[in-house]
């Protein structure tokens, strides 16, 4: 039954076939060959309690919020005030590209939009200054991944609503792991360009004078960060109004900018719309595949099977752990989350793992997906703003920052109030 499955499932993508399709495909074929009843009976009920959540409505808007600042032109302000600030380091405008991804994260909650975002500006740098294209590249295909673990994060409201986990504690708890993992993404671009200073380019002509006057420019960032997470931990909004909270705040700094107007409306609305549904056509055809999964016994079938595996808590972690390396290479990251959580996460927690940990590690590992190939998003957002050369380009140049993922992920596992501590002492 496993096995007819996996072979269904990576036929269908192996042919191109769209994500939500495939597991709406796969849900109705293993109902007609294993189930003992005609469970796509229930699929309406099943589809709309999917899609009726209150937290849902937090998703268009976040997706909102990030149109918006692509398109208010903050972008090349926040950058070029990074710039001033950390272009000293030896690897210059790739350590700007972190902290300006590491910045935008704390806005737009979406690896992609950040990803685009710091990538328009920071992509002509490449031939001014001579970096190295495959790092460079890199550096910013890896920075975008940060969307999704720096809150506010849609994988977090994602997370949340699948375990029934709070969202709150989820967003304290992706604070810590997110700043190591840019600092970790600095560290090993600071390591390659000291072996080979070639990489790093020309330095950029700076002083205190200029980082001063730029400051102002850094301020955007924390206005929409304040207005959504600070409103949040102020117990003034709920996650679903606090997205409606920045949407408000990012138009408030696109008229201040006077870059509001009917066609960024018009661009703003159908990239929101575009977005949204694809991500709720995935959601419930995932929610269907994994009735159809648990009523025919797969879902638990498989956990048996791993716990008789006699492996350990730990040895059981780096199965799974493995699991989403691969199964990254294959998957679009979303669907990803929402179709394995609902039988891998009961796993994790019979071995003793927290659930919020759980929910930060596997974040990370969707991070990894977004920069694995031949699926990982982030790289062809990279590959797309290019106007020359293979992907395997951006492909080579963010290898170095999946060992960076993995040795954070490793560092969750030896130390798990990396993740626990701050939602501890923030709300006990």
């Amino acid at each position: 039954m496993l096995a007819t499955a996996l072979l269904l499932l990576l036929g269908l993508l192996a042919i191109s076939v769209p994500v939500a399709a495939v597991m709406g495909v796969l849900g109705l074929a293993l109902n007609d060959f294993f189930a003992a009843m005609p469970l796509q009976r229930a699929m309406g009920e099943i589809i709309w309690n999917s899609s009726s959540e209150y937290i849902l409505i937090a998703i268009p808007l976040f997706v909102m919020l990030g149109e918006i600042l692509l398109r208010a032109g903050i972008a090349e302000r926040v950058y070029n005030a990074a710039a001033q600030w950390l272009s000293w380091l030896p690897g210059g405008l790739m350590h700007a590209n972190i902290g300006t991804s590491a910045m935008f994260a704390a806005t737009s909650g979406s690896s992609v939009a950040t990803a685009a975002t710091i990538g328009t500006v920071a992509i002509p740098q490449i031939r001014q200054r001579g970096y190295d294209e495959r790092l460079f590249l890199g550096s910013i295909a890896a920075g975008g991944t940060l969307g999704i673990l720096i809150p506010p994060s849609i994988n977090f409201i994602l997370y949340g609503l699948l375990t029934n986990t709070s969202v709150p504690r989820l967003y304290l708890a992706g604070f810590i792991p997110g700043a190591l993992l840019a600092a970790l993404f600095m560290l090993i671009i600071l390591l390659f360009c000291l072996i080979d200073r070639r990489k790093g380019g020309a330095p950029m002509e700076t002083s205190w004078a200029k980082r001063i006057r730029v400051l102002p420019d850094l301020l955007p960032p924390m206005f929409i960060f304040l207005a959504v997470v600070g409103s949040i931990y102020a117990g003034w909004a709920t996650p679903t109004e606090a997205a409606s909270l920045g949407v408000v705040a990012a138009l408030v700094l696109a008229v201040w900018e006077r870059r509001l107007s009917f066609s960024m409306l018009r661009a703003v609305a159908e990239g929101t719309m575009r977005t949204t549904a694809m991500i709720m056509l995935i959601i419930m055809a995932a929610q269907f595949l994994n009735f159809v999964l648990a009523a025919i016994g797969l879902t638990d079938g498989l956990g048996q099977w791993i716990q008789s595996l006699g492996l350990g808590k730990y040895g059981t972690m780096l199965l799974i752990i493995a699991f989403y390396v691969v199964l990254g290479c294959f998957m679009e990251t979303i669907s990803m989350m929402i179709l394995t959580t609902p039988f891998i996460a009961p796993i994790v927690f019979a071995l003793g793992w927290d659930p919020i940990w759980w929910g930060i590690v596997l974040t990370v590992m969707i991070e990894v997906a977004l920069i694995t190939p031949p699926v990982g998003l982030n790289l062809y957002v990279v590959q797309g703003m290019r106007d020359r050369g293979p992907v395997t380009d951006v492909i080579w140049g963010a290898l170095p920052f999946v060992a960076a993922m993995l040795a954070l992920v490793g560092s969750l596992m030896v130390w798990p109030d990396l993740a626990l501590w701050l939602p501890k002492v923030v709300m006990g």
